[in-house]
């Protein structure tokens, strides 16, 4: 009988996965820790933690099942640093005539791969088994079509997969989307809750990262290390959502205050990027939890949960398997102004920004709408290069994988795809952050100035934004609202607001 080896990435921790119904003597199961995948960004401390906590947790768990495993710590003596040299050891060493893995979600392992499989006899590639959709669904059920539309994908999925759907395929509560009953500012009406965390000492993993001079960034707890490992703390994290946070999550989901860093969301990114839990049981908990509290939770809570969970989430996966590697390399305004110095400690002067950036060194976190509309929101409107935006976001946050944070960031964000993700560019002025928060209140800025002494800069980089890339910018019918206005703006006025953004875009890093 021949040996076999499986491959399993530090992203694929799904326990349900159909290799691990059966234990078989003829199979041993490789994971690793190796130096490469912590350098290819420069990655925040939490997020290189959370990884190894939840991989060593992964591993052990299939040990105690009765598999045969074999995991290569960062330090192991034998580990030499590289998925190819370490497999290729294993074939030798254990006599393995054939290899198996599960389809990675990032191209540049996906090439990887295919590479490594030419090295052995036999090979065999299976799905992850995790995802709703397939790699190439979403293109191809575009396919024929100008553009992507989530809210036609998310309805198909609604129905494919039989999720608040009644048997007519038509939506439960009358329509498919409460996304205009998901934007309000928070009033104090809901109570907040603490976010649930979990406290474990990591004291000697950082002090392993230090040893083998791992670089990284932001801040840690060392004696009480926050994020969830394992399914039981998965489910944990779950359950709490569906009890507390989810009475008001829809409501509140893109407000942002100053003293409460989550509100009411659920913090489950990070555990469900990594295939700990699979988006199908959450979302089929979530529900089945609101059907029971129906007289307390209201659809649009429901909804627009499920709406992040099986429409954006799933589709932002098909958008990157669709359109990369080009997509890496989109830049359609051109920019090449590199991140102000600020990124990396949070001292900044603007309000929100400083919430934000702080928020995101210290606690590896941030909701869509501060990653959105406060930090990308900004750094499109400062002209920074998409591939430090990139990095950036991809280094900083947990959950922040590839094929989710490219797409998100350089498409949603940063239009930088010219508008494959989304209509139109996502900017605004300090009205929209006022709007949506208490950021604005006793900032250094003045919200209410577009130019002149403490202008807030969103007022005066916001109408530069427009004026500068109005070439590319006046057919999108998205935005001629816009125009419409900048040409009731007095060519004077115009004048001092570029003359206030060319200041500040001149001395970004003492904004």
């Amino acid at each position: 009988m021949s040996k076999t080896l499986r491959l399993i990435l530090g992203d694929q921790l799904n326990t349900q996965h159909p290799w691990f119904a059966d234990k078989q003597k003829d199979v041993t199961y490789v994971m690793m820790e190796i130096i490469p995948e912590q350098l290819y960004v420069k990655h925040h401390i939490q997020k290189i933690i959370g990884f190894f906590l939840n991989m060593r947790h992964f591993a052990l768990s299939l040990k105690q099942q009765g598999h045969h495993v074999i995991y290569f710590y960062l330090d192991s003596a034998e580990n030499q640093q590289d998925f190819k040299e370490n497999l290729l050891w294993l074939k030798q060493k254990l006599s393995i005539k054939k290899f198996e893995y599960q389809l990675p979600d990032e191209v540049r392992l996906d090439e990887v791969l295919k590479e490594i499989q030419k090295e052995f006899k036999e090979s065999k590639v299976y799905d992850t088994y995790h995802f709703l959709t397939s790699r190439n669904e979403v293109k191809d059920f575009f396919r024929g079509k100008k553009q992507y539309l989530m809210e036609n994908f998310y309805r198909y999925m609604r129905k494919k997969h039989q999720i608040l759907v009644d048997d007519k395929q038509n939506p439960i509560g009358g329509q498919w989307n409460f996304d205009a009953e998901n934007r309000k500012k928070y009033d104090g009406k809901a109570p907040l809750k603490d976010a649930l965390l979990f406290k474990r000492d990591v004291t000697e993993l950082v002090a392993l990262l230090d040893k083998l001079q791992i670089p990284y960034f932001g801040g840690i707890n060392k004696k009480e290390y926050n994020y969830p490992v394992g399914r039981q703390e998965a489910f944990a994290l779950l359950d709490y959502f569906c009890q507390e946070l989810l009475p008001a999550f829809g409501t509140y989901e893109d407000a942002m205050l100053k003293e409460h860093v989550t509100l009411f969301h659920s913090r489950l990114s990070f555990i469900l990027n990594l295939k700990v839990i699979s988006p199908y049981e959450v979302v089929q908990q979530v529900v089945k939890y609101w059907e029971l509290h129906q007289n307390s939770i209201t659809i649009a809570q429901v909804e627009g949960f499920t709406r992040q969970v099986i429409g954006w989430r799933e589709y932002m996966r098909g958008i990157y398997w669709a359109e990369m590697p080009d997509f890496k390399e989109k830049n359609f305004f051109n920019y090449s102004t590199s991140l102000p110095t600020w990124f990396w400690d949070g001292k900044v002067k603007m309000n929100c920004l400083k919430h934000c950036i702080s928020n995101s060194l210290e606690h590896a976190y941030a909701h869509h709408i501060q990653r959105l509309m406060v930090i990308g929101n900004f750094t499109l409107l400062a002209g920074i290069h998409p591939s430090e935006v990139d990095n950036w976001f991809l280094g900083v946050y947990t959950d922040a994988v590839e094929w989710v944070q490219i797409t998100n960031t350089r498409g949603m964000s940063q239009f930088a795809d010219g508008g494959i993700v989304g209509s139109k560019p996502y900017v605004s002025s300090a009205n929209y952050i006022d709007k949506m928060s208490n950021y604005c209140k006793g900032c250094f800025y003045d919200k209410a100035k577009r130019h002149g002494n403490k202008a807030c800069p969103f007022n005066s980089l916001y109408w530069n934004f427009y004026i500068a890339h109005e070439d590319k910018l006046r057919s999108n019918q998205r935005v001629s609202m816009m125009y419409k206005l900048l040409e009731k703006i007095e060519p004077d006025e115009k004048e001092k607001i570029t003359e206030q953004a060319k200041k500040y875009l001149e001395n970004l890093n003492s904004l």
